[in-house]
């Protein structure tokens, strides 16, 4: 494996109810309030959704592109407010694994289901404006997970020579369809986030860790 390519949220910075303390406001901006029916029922799909592309969730949840527009613009706000306001840190051994992985000579790509507004500023909360070879969001690839695009243009971007040699690795099922759809050979689930260990396998999951801490022992041997 020369090329690694790992989720944020949940897999290597801490999510702690932050998306759904997010989505609440984002709820909230189209008259959904905290509690309801309503509410409850659109929790539950961004629960079975985790790591999918957050404005593709909201088309699905409000099937209005206005109103999907207004809620992710909601989402962004309330989430960057929340890490502004110090709920954001890396999930332990993170950086270590990252800087192990890129010690020895493998590229590390960080992808996200965010924005790039929201990336960058979990980057900056972090002070992890460095810490990988490349950062990725849905925008930069085209489509979010479940779709393999943004591991493909982690591989096309870093000049990786096949998809033979890369390892994905996330929190959530829709990593795992994302690295299994890709061509990856190495698709590892970690326990640190949103999907157990049964949705993971369910989606394709290759191998599955207690952390991401346990990743370079996987990949490093």
């Amino acid at each position: 494996m020369t090329l690694v390519v790992l989720d944020m949220a949940g897999t290597t910075v801490a999510d702690d109810g932050l998306v759904e303390l997010a989505f609440a406001a984002a709820a909230r901006s189209q008259g959904v309030e905290t509690g309801s029916p309503e509410h409850a029922a659109m929790l539950e799909h961004v629960r079975a959704t985790m790591g999918e592309s957050k404005i593709s969730v909201f088309r699905h949840l409000f099937g209005d592109e206005d109103r999907a527009q207004a809620a992710n613009l909601a989402f962004e706000a309330a989430y960057e407010d929340l890490v502004d306001q110090g709920h954001c840190e890396a999930l332990p051994g993170a950086a270590e694994a990252i800087a192990e992985l890129r010690g020895r000579g493998r590229k590390v790509v960080l992808t996200t289901g965010f924005s790039r507004t929201t990336q960058d500023r979990i980057l900056d909360a972090l002070g992890w404006q460095s810490v990988a070879d490349l950062t990725l969001c849905p925008a930069d690839a085209g489509r979010g997970r479940p779709y393999p695009d943004l591991a493909l243009t982690a591989l096309l971007r870093t000049r990786t020579d096949s998809v033979r040699q890369m390892a994905v690795a996330g929190d959530t099922g829709y990593d795992m369809l994302t690295g299994i759809r890709a061509g990856a050979p190495v698709v590892a689930g970690v326990l640190t986030g949103a999907h157990d260990e049964a949705r993971l396998r369910a989606d394709g999951a290759t191998h599955v860790l207690g952390s991401i801490a346990e990743l370079p022992g996987i990949l490093l041997g």
